[in-house]
């Protein structure tokens, strides 16, 4: 009996063995498993699988790109004078109210200049200029000087910007320089506007450098006491390459971007030297030609001729018509 059941265990075991073998030799006829995370890959040379890396691209275009300074400043009226009494005495009547318009030697206002035991005839106070009614610093019934202004009266048709730009910037200003002036009155409009005068000193307390705007066309929806956001354009470019700056790779020092070669399937790294760069744009003065297309999205990993996959492709001029 036990001879019997020795038997049968040595049976067991070269059965086990030799269907081992099978399964082996089955394998290996079927090849070797690719390489991990070459889903997108390619067989190179022997047989080797490449890995391809998914990246979206843009179709380089010229276009125009600024420069500019963001600063903010106020509407105010290019005339305005006050207006004072010829006597001194009490004020007995005003004849105009805030925002009204006045015309030059327009009586706006009386002063009676009598005295106890002494009556005179009220003195009128005429408008020195024709415009708009902007102040009334005194009310009827006070008690003026001649050096105590009645009204301030303005040329509301003639509107200029006020703002200031910090001492690092003086350098960059100059007169007649292009801007872009928005108002919160009117969300989504530009106005655009020039440069009419430089301080040629800056103000010692906050270190700052005057300036003063027209706009290039008038509109009399825009007030004086508006406030402002004025860009001032240092510089401009036209008939430029343009670029999302999210293609522009910086390592080690080096600039650069990667460019997908005439067969769509490789990228060759390219050195660049880069203008302007501002609101995610960048001019790009050498090293890529309009009509190519760059890698913006998906660059991280890359090396010149890697192996890439074209996800989405889009035009750069799309992306400065969403900017």
């Amino acid at each position: 009996m036990k001879t019997q059941k020795r038997m049968r265990s040595i049976r067991g075991a070269a059965m086990t063995v030799a269907v081992s073998l099978v399964v082996a030799v089955a394998l290996a006829g079927c090849g070797g498993r690719p390489e991990a995370g070459a889903e997108d890959g390619a067989n190179g040379e022997n047989g080797v699988t490449r890995t391809a890396f998914a990246v979206n691209t843009t179709v380089v275009r010229e276009g125009s790109i600024a420069d500019y300074i963001r600063v903010n400043g106020d509407v105010h009226p290019v005339t305005s004078v006050d207006v004072f009494a010829d006597v001194a005495g009490e004020l007995r009547r005003l004849h105009v109210r805030i925002g009204e318009r006045v015309q030059v030697d327009q009586v706006i206002g009386e002063v009676d200049r009598s005295r106890p035991g002494q009556t005179f005839a009220p003195s009128p106070v005429r408008a020195t200029i024709s415009g708009t009614v902007i102040a009334l610093p005194v009310s009827v019934g006070s008690m003026v000087g001649t050096g105590s202004p009645i009204a301030r009266i303005a040329r509301t048709d003639e509107l200029e910007i006020r703002t200031a730009v910090a001492e690092r910037f003086v350098s960059r200003m100059s007169l007649g320089m292009p801007a872009t002036v928005r108002f919160d009155a009117f969300p989504g409009e530009t106005f655009a506007a020039r440069v009419t005068e430089v301080s040629p000193v800056l103000d010692t307390q906050t270190r700052t450098l005057g300036l003063k705007l027209t706009l290039n066309r008038r509109d009399a929806r825009i007030r004086p006491g508006m406030f402002a956001k004025v860009q001032l354009i240092t510089q401009q470019r036209e008939g430029v390459v343009v670029v999302p700056s999210t293609t522009i790779v910086r390592r080690m020092g080096e600039t650069f971007i990667f460019v997908l070669r005439d067969d769509g399937e490789h990228v060759e790294r390219r050195s660049v030297r880069v203008g302007i760069e501002i609101d995610g744009r960048a001019e790009i003065v050498e090293g890529l030609r309009a009509g190519e297309e760059a890698v913006y999205q998906g660059q991280s990993l890359l090396e010149d001729g890697a192996l890439v996959r074209v996800i989405e492709r889009r035009d750069a001029s799309e992306e400065r018509s969403r900017s």
